[in-house]
């Protein structure tokens, strides 16, 4: 028997419009109820037909991609939003350019433009409004629709774990650029170890370039001179997996001696990497529901994608 949308709505208690809505990806459905709908989907075994798909959401609209100068292109976490991103708009069939840094040349016509946060963030913002285009920004900034990680939470919770495990001397390896993102994870990583109220804490924030380059070479000055944390919190997985080589050259092992902790989820460029995770295709979802909705005039959103802490050999009890 052919499954319907029909047969879902009524599986899922829903009328056969928002099931259209979610096959749809329009951000008008509530998560909890477009999480709903894609179980009973998957438990059908219900695929959408590619065709009526298309025809369906077919846009008229294009959407730009501005990245911000200096935007390190290469690294792995770029990579993997950029890909989310192009494969979120192909689902709804949505076209797109990519911007180049100045874009008073560009003379095409584009609806909205999905930004990264980046230092320039204000002179783009108003270049943007100066043609009336809508901006939706990955990242946070006050008036305008966002979506970003739990920066502020994963950092709290990075610290939560890290004292569970008995760690009470920490370093922590952040970012010498002035970045939101970085200064979150910093923040909710200081504010969840405040939050313990333990008298005997001590942590040592260090800064330097978020690459694996810059964790090796802050934890191999850190640990020259002097300092011997049992826990290492990194604001970028890359920088783990650089904190990790020094602490080898070293000889200190891992996580016997010193846990380490990374953030982004990008466990797979260390085998056992501890981290905290974003969801990266909920948050290219959510960019492009928000971009679209611009578009129409929607009132201003902005949204926070909860983390996980993915558990890794990394992570492990503070030596006694």
């Amino acid at each position: 028997m052919k499954i319907t949308i029909g047969e879902i709505a009524r599986q899922a208690a829903v009328s056969k419009g928002t099931v259209s809505r979610v096959i749809n990806g329009k951000s008008t459905v509530a998560e909890k109820t477009r999480l709903n709908v894609l179980e009973v989907m998957k438990r059908l075994d219900y695929v959408p037909d590619p065709v009526a798909r298309e025809l369906s959401m077919r846009s008229k609209h294009t959407l730009g991609i501005w990245v911000g100068a200096g935007a390190n292109r290469l690294s792995p976490y770029f990579n993997l939003i950029w890909r989310a991103l192009l494969q979120e708009m192909q689902m709804r069939a949505t076209q797109f350019i990519e911007l180049p840094l100045d874009i008073t040349p560009v003379r095409r016509r584009f609806d909205a433009v999905l930004l990264f946060h980046c230092a320039d963030i204000d002179n783009r913002l108003a270049a943007l409004a100066d043609r009336h285009i809508p901006a939706v920004l990955i990242g946070h900034y006050p008036g305008i629709s966002c979506v970003a990680p739990d920066d502020l939470g994963g950092g709290h919770l990075a610290a939560e774990r890290m004292l569970a495990l008995g760690h009470r001397r920490m370093l922590h390896l952040s970012l010498a650029d002035d970045l939101q993102w970085a200064k979150e994870r910093a923040n909710g990583f200081e504010a969840g170890l405040s939050a313990s109220g333990l008298k005997n804490l001590e942590s040592t924030t260090v800064l330097g370039e978020g690459s694996v380059l810059g964790g090796y070479r802050l934890m191999r000055d850190a640990w020259n001179l002097g300092q011997r944390p049992t826990g290492v919190f990194c604001a970028t997985d890359e920088m783990a997996v650089g904190a990790l080589g020094a602490l080898a050259d070293l000889g200190v092992a891992v996580p016997r001696d010193v846990s380490v902790l990374g953030f982004d989820g990008l466990t797979e460029l260390h085998p056992g990497l501890a981290s905290v995770a974003q969801d990266i295709p909920a948050i290219a979802h959510m960019a492009v529901s928000l971009a679209l909705a611009a578009i129409e005039k929607n009132s201003v959103r902005q949204k926070v994608v909860p983390v996980t802490l993915i558990e890794g050999t990394t992570l492990g009890q503070a030596p006694r």
